[in-house]
């Protein structure tokens, strides 16, 4: 890897998709003897990740119309 004048490096898509990372994820950086370690930070979630969790446990034995499913989605 070649650090950049801005002092960025670019992580191979190999280890990327092997650890999931997309772009906007949180990187870790700490100094350990002489080398850095990388870890994952938090990630932001999603949209959609936001959207199951919001509405994960909020089914009921009567059901949801796609019109009341629709509304929550959208925060209503």
């Amino acid at each position: 890897m070649k650090l950049t004048e801005k002092g960025q490096v670019t992580i191979p898509i190999d280890l990327r998709r092997e650890l999931g990372l997309r772009p906007g994820d949180q990187i870790e950086i700490r100094l350990e003897g002489n080398a850095l370690i990388l870890t994952r930070g938090h990630s932001v979630p999603s949209r959609g990740q936001r959207i199951v969790e919001h509405l994960r446990g909020r089914a009921s034995g009567e059901g949801l119309s796609t019109d009341e499913i629709m509304a929550m989605t959208r925060g209503e």
